[in-house]
């Protein structure tokens, strides 16, 4: 089969330089954080009608490669800061695994930091957090399986901000860090307690278990707007419930009245105008406090739903990011050499991190696809990778019609997925659940 390979025209505007950029603002905390057993993951994946031809998967990864810059680019140590230097080249499409989002060696993969692969009908591509967020991620892989589509059954698909065009080049934008860009003049931050941590027993650092539980959108969406909440928060307001379901249980009282809290990632393009492909997004940690007694579903939806409205805030948000760029503006942390700054950094994220959260829930949304290419199509996953104290990690993407939530573990425990699915199936949720694991 013959493969169309197109040269992209010649730019009708100036191609930002992206010989080597610098890491946006919050991709800097991950290479100093990173281990020879840890990196920041996560994996977006869609499945097709028919089953994936590698050869030309990776003759659209090579159409992509002028419109994605920023992600075709290793990770240098400079002596102040790392950076980031482009490649000239493709990573090699790999057979997909049944364990996603293991820890990513740098020194592999030609030095990219991202890897693509396939298996039976699936696409996936798994992305170290220092290049992108889900938001950047998710135009990528679409993009991705755009070009897939056009080459093998030269499916015309409508471009656009969320499915680019190939055939353009990139906008300044594209690259930009919108941290630096948005930031404000005062900032603001909060000491966090420590939340409760799952209790279990540690798998192998190569094994991930992934649960994923399939729902209809419209259930979950009645029973959120009898609470008078999002999906977000309702999902949210159970798997705090599910998590203090554990915590009962616990002997020591230390462990039992500890704060339980959800960790939910804010996408920031909501509030500003920017097209940028880079990290692009906050946090906040909603919770339920046990000294204070049990919570009705629908006392922790309410209070879910009051505190993201305060803390989910574009001001307080705003003033969360540019703390963290005031503080890279400081002339001594600027001026000092990056073997001082790393072990600070380290340090600071090991100190907040994720002890202050019991777990993460990151919802992408509903996937919209053009008709084009929405009838090849059949489903889309997310997934996040492992952190060290939060052990059981859950990201969410809803594609026609259909909730796809992945639970991803790295203890041997179901406890929290079987609570958080037991609490759904009991209030008339239909859920087909299934795993990576072999029995």
């Amino acid at each position: 089969m013959a493969i169309k390979i197109y040269k992209l025209p010649a730019p009708k505007k100036p191609v930002p330089d992206s010989n080597w950029l610098k890491l946006d603002n919050a991709a800097k905390i991950y290479p100093a954080a990173m281990s020879r057993k840890w990196t920041a993951i996560f994996r977006l994946s869609c499945e097709l009608t028919e089953e994936v031809d590698p050869r030309i998967l990776s003759a659209a990864l090579s159409n992509v490669r002028p419109r994605f810059p920023s992600f075709f680019q290793k990770l240098k140590k400079g002596f102040f800061w790392y950076y980031l230097e482009r490649i000239n080249d493709i990573p090699d499409i790999q057979k997909d695994v049944a364990n996603p989002c293991v820890h990513m060696d740098l020194r592999e993969n030609k030095g990219f930091m991202f890897r693509v692969r396939y298996h039976n009908k699936r696409i996936a591509v798994e992305f170290f957090h220092v290049l992108t967020d889900g938001t950047g991620g998710m135009r990528f892989l679409k993009t991705l399986v755009a070009e897939y589509l056009w080459l093998k059954y030269n499916a015309q698909i409508p471009r656009d901000d969320e499915i680019l065009d190939c055939r353009e080049s990139p906008s300044a934008e594209e690259l930009e860090d919108s941290f630096l860009k948005h930031s404000g003049l005062v900032g603001y931050t909060k000491a966090e307690s420590t939340a409760y941590h799952i209790p279990g027993t540690l798998e192998d650092e190569e094994y991930l278990h992934i649960i994923t539980g399939m729902m209809p959108v419209s259930a979950i969406r009645e029973k959120a707007h009898e609470l008078g909440v999002t999906i977000t928060e309702f999902l949210c307001a159970v798997m705090l419930l599910s998590i203090h379901d554990i915590q009962k249980l616990e002997e020591s009282d230390q462990r039992r009245f500890k704060p339980v809290k959800i960790s939910i990632p804010v996408n920031l393009r909501k509030f500003y105008p920017t097209k940028t492909l880079r990290n692009f997004s906050s946090y906040v940690n909603p919770g339920i406090d046990p000294k204070f007694g049990d919570y009705s579903l629908r006392e922790a939806a309410q209070l879910i739903h009051h505190f993201m409205g305060i803390e989910a805030s574009e001001k307080v948000l705003n003033a969360k990011f540019s703390d963290n760029v005031n503080k890279e503006k400081i002339r001594i942390l600027r001026a000092a050499p990056l073997f001082i700054k790393n072990p600070i950094m380290r340090l600071a994220f090991r100190k907040g991190g994720d002890r202050t959260t019991s777990s993460t829930f990151s919802n992408l949304g509903n996937v919209v696809l053009p008709p084009e290419m929405e009838k090849y199509v059949t489903r889309f996953d997310f997934i996040l990778g492992p952190l060290s104290f939060t052990k059981v990690k859950c990201a969410a993407v809803s594609y026609r019609g259909t909730l796809y939530l992945n639970f991803s573990r790295k203890i041997k425990e179901t406890a929290y997925e079987r609570n958080f699915f037991t609490r759904l199936v009991r209030m008339g949720v239909h859920v087909l659940v299934e795993s990576n694991q072999p029995h």
